[in-house]
């Protein structure tokens, strides 16, 4: 059920949170699910829904209740939460865990970790940031541009131009997410977010030339780390047998992770620009996203014409 998973020594360095007691296998705790819980009700003894999966956070409410319990109380208290084996208790606002807690932390072998954050700005954060750590993901061969603030995902076999392209929107003024291979999140049900993997990231393969660095080419405007995947191109070699879409009302998309991308597929052969091109698509795509399709108003206006000159449906 849970693919995806990040460890929890991970999130703590992310958040730079304090170690107060690491469990003996807090290196290899694994983080599964990115929901994150304030444990007020289970701290009253209702632990009817309670996620044991969830990291667990205590704020100043939590703390002021904790302090109304006798020690007994709390040492019982402490004892039923961590029975459970949560992947770590996180005190934020810098809260001191008492001495209670340490205790049943190190019975239970449970790690304890404290920040300076408010509570609420942690939860927020670390949801975010586990929503995106724990997305279903997948990776393919590709290039992926930003144009207009549309991201593009290029497609084709390799040598078809794909980076050539590329590095001509570069020189127009767009920006290069991924040169060669896409990761690709799904970070919510009709979002996709693609990236560079780590090693390749700021590099663009121009054939004849090599590889170079694009942020110290053309500048760090030119990059960019991450972006929604707006639309998908196949790049095709020109064929005079092949009969192309020539008013752009066929829909067509694929299917990535789930969610349905926009897909259009677009011939080359010598003397198209393909980045003009792929400009135009991209300001298309974006119009068709606000709701203006020029291919149907196209359409319905020659309609109107032979309609108006008793002719028939174009």
């Amino acid at each position: 059920m849970y693919k995806y998973s990040v460890k929890l020594d991970v999130v703590a360095k992310a958040f730079n949170l304090n170690v107060v007691s690491a469990s003996s296998d807090f290196d290899e705790v694994k983080i599964m699910v990115e929901e994150v819980s304030r444990p007020g009700l289970p701290m009253t003894g209702f632990f009817d829904h309670f996620e044991p999966m969830r990291l667990q956070v205590i704020g100043n409410v939590e703390s002021d209740y904790i302090n109304t319990l006798s020690k007994e109380r709390r040492l019982e208290m402490y004892d039923k939460l961590f029975a459970y084996k949560i992947p770590a208790l996180i005190f934020a606002r810098n809260i001191e865990p008492g001495e209670e807690c340490l205790a049943m932390a190190e019975k239970h072998d449970v790690s304890i970790l404290t920040c300076v954050e408010s509570t609420t700005y942690l939860v927020t954060s670390m949801i975010t940031y586990l929503k995106n750590a724990l997305a279903p993901q997948i990776s393919r061969h590709g290039v992926l541009v930003e144009v207009y603030g549309e991201g593009i995902l290029l497609m084709g076999e390799s040598g078809i131009g794909k980076s050539e392209a590329a590095a001509e929107l570069l020189k127009r003024g767009h920006r290069l997410i991924s040169d060669d291979a896409v990761e690709i999140r799904r970070i919510a049900d009709n979002t996709l977010i693609g990236k560079a993997p780590e090693l390749i990231r700021d590099y663009i393969e121009i054939r004849g030339i090599g590889v170079i660095n694009v942020a110290k080419l053309f500048g760090m405007a030119a990059v960019k780390e991450s972006t929604a995947i707006n639309m998908v191109v196949n790049i095709v070699p020109w064929s005079d047998a092949e009969i192309y879409d020539r008013l752009g009302l066929e829909e067509q998309y694929m299917d990535l992770l789930g969610v349905k991308i926009p897909a259009i597929t677009i011939p080359v052969k010598p003397g198209r620009n393909l980045a003009i091109i792929l400009e135009i698509a991209a300001m298309n795509n974006r119009q068709k996203r606000f709701g203006y399709n020029s291919a149907q108003e196209f359409t319905e206006q020659i309609n109107r014409h032979f309609d108006e000159h008793n002719g028939q449906h174009f």
